[in-house]
């Protein structure tokens, strides 16, 4: 079979987005070549019976594939993206996950004829309940986008912006979230300890009281806010908690200050 995708990074993330795309018949192995230099990480890849190499000069000579996704972090972007130019003629899509740089940067590596789409997935993307949003440049075919959407939905959802800047605010919200959501997790949890709980039940009912309020709000239609409206008695517990949380819209400036300090990292890092 054609490769019709070279990865590039088997890292997390990239492990992560193929086991996707492979356990949902979305690309059939044999049509995936993945270029890793560590070896345990390539070795896993080979498992899932995926053409494998340490490097990309050992990508088999004729290969045109569909796209080619650029999976590795942000500080050696330019050295791995360059050594994939000669697929910079037009033919070849690439795809890049990697925070906070712009698609001109990969056109000044690859040539100006290169099509590029910008893809911010986070975490849960390994267990298929994944955010990616992604942005391409002029040169990306519609036809193409639509491939690139089907793939990335075996992750989880998918969103377009067709303003590039916009994508540091992505990574600082849906991007960097899932950390603020876990430490929300750890928080609660040590509150729930100092109130008497012990530690096993303090995890359980923090974990699932996230995990059921997140699902319950994907799944109702309902607006959060007429959800929280639903739970909160006047003069109730949670009216009493919530007090606290929204007095002077404590959490919700805290939360915008930590947005804001993500999406200026983020630009920092593309430049």
């Amino acid at each position: 079979m054609t490769i019709r995708l070279v990865l590039a990074g088997c890292g997390n993330m990239g492990y992560a987005m193929l086991s996707g795309w492979l356990k949902s018949g979305k690309l059939h192995p044999s049509a995936v070549f993945v270029v890793e230099p560590n070896a345990d990480l390539r070795n896993r890849a080979a498992a899932l019976g995926c053409g494998t190499a340490a490097d990309a000069g050992d990508i088999p000579a004729d290969a045109v594939p569909d796209l080619v996704v650029i999976a590795v972090k942000p500080q050696v972007i330019r050295d791995v993206t360059a050594a994939y130019k000669r697929f910079g003629d037009g033919r070849t899509t690439f795809v890049s996950i990697a925070a906070g740089t712009p698609a001109a940067t990969f056109e000044a590596i690859l040539g100006s004829r290169a099509p590029v789409v910008r893809c911010m997935p986070n975490t849960p993307a390994a267990i298929g309940k994944g955010m990616m949003v992604v942005f391409s440049n002029k040169l990306v075919s519609n036809e193409t986008k639509r491939f690139v959407a089907d793939l990335l939905s075996a992750s989880g959802e998918v969103a377009t912006i067709d303003d590039e800047g916009l994508m540091d605010a992505v990574t600082a919200v849906s991007g960097s979230g899932p950390a603020y959501i876990f430490h929300f997790i750890e928080a609660l949890t040590v509150a729930a300890e100092k109130a008497g709980l012990p530690t096993a039940t303090a995890k359980l009912l923090a974990m699932q009281t996230v995990y059921g309020a997140a699902a319950l709000a994907a799944e109702s239609g309902e607006e959060p806010g007429v959800l929280r409206q639903q739970v909160t008695s006047p003069n109730g517990t949670t009216a009493a908690a919530l007090g606290v949380l929204m007095g002077e819209d404590r959490l919700t400036n805290l939360l915008t200050q930590a947005v804001e300090a993500a999406r200026l990292r983020s630009i920092e890092l593309g430049k």
